[in-house]
């Protein structure tokens, strides 16, 4: 994919971001945004950081929106579903206590992602809207990492609704305790020794599906089907792991699609999604350089198969700071995000004015936008000073996504932490 624009190019793309921009001061201004994505089963917000405030806060305005005005269902993000599911049964009246608790569970790192004050308010909203009106929205986390929780969950759950497939599924399941919840030993194991837990978990995964008596009470049979889905594909994810290639990263996003199908199918005709990711995953992977290393993504995989019943929003910043840690589970900071790269997407998007913006793709104006682009991405492990070398994905913008929201400045969340919530 080619990486440079000629300057000439780059000052085309400016005069029409120019032209087609959009300036937006208030929530009130993102209505055009919630009218072009209203008809879509699934619209996809993304994240150019996992620590970004204003990144969380539109997504919630605009979820509200969505939810209030076009009639969608429930909210899937980028989190564990054992998690996630504790929110939802919150926010449904299933389980008792305060929203701050109900976050507790978000306690594996980065805690920050949605252990924070930003979420929080969101989940007071829709506890809210679920007392007050009939529609019972959902809240649920599509991601592949919490094997060993859903592994604990499937069996509390067995015991509540099918305590003979109890036995067999501890049984199997006892084939994951050498390596002491820890996935990286899993891995190694699985991919230099051999020994790995396959056929364990397909086994009693069959076995549950054959004696399908679950009530759907509180969610249980939609509780039980999930988690069962993460182990599958958790125990497949950790076993690509320490292989060098896309398999892992293709295992992660297709289950998240394959989740997010299963909610669709468990919500019943005329379901709506609003899924919340990071924007390397909502957006279109063909319009990146992540095609020529041969990976998919949610983005990519949804609009293969639903078209235009699918859109996209991604989400940028010109410079602020971001909450994240210099090394993989190592301390939280807020740190600081650097001026975007010249002539990068976000360069180009602050030089039209230093103001918050948006713009929606169409057919008029995709072709003066489908020239390819530095576009920054900032993951829960970052350190600002190298950003150069690795933070700019070449993209574009117009076949990556439906609409992008500019915020010229942005700060770093609030995170919770653990001890707030018991």
């Amino acid at each position: 994919m080619q990486r440079r624009l000629t300057v000439a190019n780059k000052e085309r793309v400016l005069q029409s971001i120019k032209e087609h921009a959009v300036r937006f001061d208030s929530y009130e201004d993102l209505d055009k945004i919630v009218e072009a994505a209203g008809n879509a089963d699934f619209v996809l917000l993304g994240e150019a950081s996992h620590g970004t405030s204003e990144f969380y806060t539109i997504r919630a305005e605009l979820t509200k929106k969505l939810i209030k005005e076009k009639g969608f269902s429930f909210v899937a993000v980028e989190g564990d579903w054992p998690s996630c599911f504790t929110v939802n049964e919150y926010i449904k009246g299933y389980r008792d206590g305060t929203a701050l608790e109900a976050l507790k569970d978000f306690n594996r790192w980065p805690t920050w992602m949605w252990a924070n004050e930003e979420v929080l308010d969101l989940v007071k909203w829709l506890k809210e809207y679920n007392q007050e009106n009939q529609q019972q929205v959902g809240f649920y986390g599509l991601d592949v990492y919490s094997l060993w929780e859903s592994m604990d969950e499937v069996i509390q759950q067995l015991e509540k609704v099918s305590p003979e497939s109890v036995e067999a599924a501890k049984k199997a399941f006892s084939c994951f305790e050498p390596f002491d919840r820890r996935p990286e030993n899993y891995a190694i194991s699985a991919t230099y020794y051999g020994e790995d837990c396959n056929e364990e978990v397909i086994r009693v995964l069959v076995e549950l599906q054959k004696n399908r008596k679950l009530e759907s009470r509180e969610e249980t049979d939609l509780n039980v089907e999930i988690n069962s889905l993460v182990m599958l594909n958790a125990e497949r994810y950790y076993r690509a792991m320490a292989n060098q290639g896309p398999e892992d990263w293709n295992i992660r996003d297709t289950h998240m699609v394959t989740a997010l199908e299963s909610l669709m199918t468990a919500h019943g005709e005329g379901a709506k999604a609003i899924i919340w990711e990071h924007n390397t995953h909502i957006g279109d992977a063909r319009a990146t350089d992540m095609a020529e290393e041969g990976l998919v993504n949610v983005g990519q995989l949804l609009r293969e198969d639903y078209g235009s019943r699918v859109f996209a929003a991604g989400f940028g910043t010109h410079r602020g700071t971001v909450i994240a840690s210099r090394e993989w589970g190592s301390a939280v900071e807020a740190l600081p995000v650097p001026e975007a790269e010249a002539g990068s997407w976000e360069d180009l998007l602050h030089k039209a004015g230093p103001f918050n913006k948006y713009l929606i793709f169409n057919e008029e104006n995709s072709s003066e936008f489908a020239d390819v682009l530095g576009h920054r991405a900032i993951g829960v492990v970052y350190n600002p000073e190298f950003e150069h070398l690795g933070n700019y994905v070449p993209s574009r913008m117009s076949q990556r996504y439906d609409a992008f929201l500019f915020i010229d400045e942005t700060r770093a969340l609030s995170p919770l932490t653990i001890k707030d919530a018991e």
